[in-house]
């Protein structure tokens, strides 16, 4: 009993030191790493400047593509206002011992999209469409080639200022680019409910300023397929109603 109970006190003093070796090497170890809740500022402020630098890019984006709409949209106004169609509505109309104006409309109550006057006498063009098929080619110049292959040949062919005219074949002068003012909206207001005919228009009982007395206006209005070659042709042919045969009346564009 007296060795067994020496043994326990050995095993018990040894037991003791090691507990007390262990104290000493856990007070003498590096106290322990500081939480994360304590590097969070960090990490919190790297986190909230990332999204900021993305809305404002998000931001520079979305204003760049409202800058470039906006800037087709005002490039592009009178073909989005006045655009025309596979289907648009022609009206030859001018006085007696006048000149040609010709008009194309999106629909009878909108604008002109292309107005142009020819010096062309009325009466010689009706007098070759009574003799039978009239094709009128209009043919203008393109831009320079320096400034075309710089920026491209921004401005559309319908809004060519001036052309050449040729009437079946034969050179008729020049045209002009007209914009639609009061003497041009009344012709157009007055055959609005026609959609196909020819015919004299009255005089006015009140004449605009500067137009001479000239016994009424002449005109022929129809519907117009038009087709697009490319962005320098472009053809308008005059609908027949029974769809036999070919147009009698034909006005080609051409920029050369």
């Amino acid at each position: 009993m007296a060795k067994t109970c020496m043994q326990d006190k050995k095993h018990f003093h040894w037991s003791n030191k090691v507990s007390n070796e262990d104290e000493e090497q856990y007070q003498e170890s590096p106290p322990p790493p500081p939480p994360l809740s304590s590097f969070n500022s960090c990490p919190k402020s790297n986190t909230t400047d990332q999204p900021s630098l993305t809305r404002k890019k998000l931001q520079a984006v979305t204003i760049a593509r409202f800058r470039s709409v906006v800037t087709a949209l005002t490039k592009n106004r009178t073909s989005l206002l006045n655009g025309l169609g596979p289907r648009v509505v022609g009206t030859l109309f001018g006085s007696r011992r006048g000149h040609v104006y010709f008009a194309f409309q999106k629909n009878p109550t909108s604008q002109p999209a292309f107005l142009i006057e020819l010096q062309t006498p009325i009466s010689g063009l009706v007098k070759e469409m009574a003799s039978g098929l009239v094709r009128i080619a209009l043919e203008c110049d393109k831009e320079d080639k320096t400034a075309v292959k710089k920026v491209g040949n921004t401005r559309r062919l319908l809004e060519e200022p001036v052309w050449r005219t040729y009437c079946n074949g034969k050179k008729c002068g020049f045209a002009m680019k007209r914009e639609c003012g009061e003497k041009e909206w009344r012709v157009l207001k007055a055959v609005e409910p026609i959609s196909m005919g020819a015919g004299v228009l009255p005089a006015p009982e009140k004449k605009v300023a500067g137009e001479e007395e000239d016994g009424g206006v002449m005109y022929m209005r129809a519907k117009f397929e038009r087709v697009m070659g490319s962005r320098d042709s472009e053809a308008f042919y005059m609908m027949n109603p029974d769809s036999n045969g070919a147009p009698e009346l034909s006005v080609y564009l051409l920029r050369i």
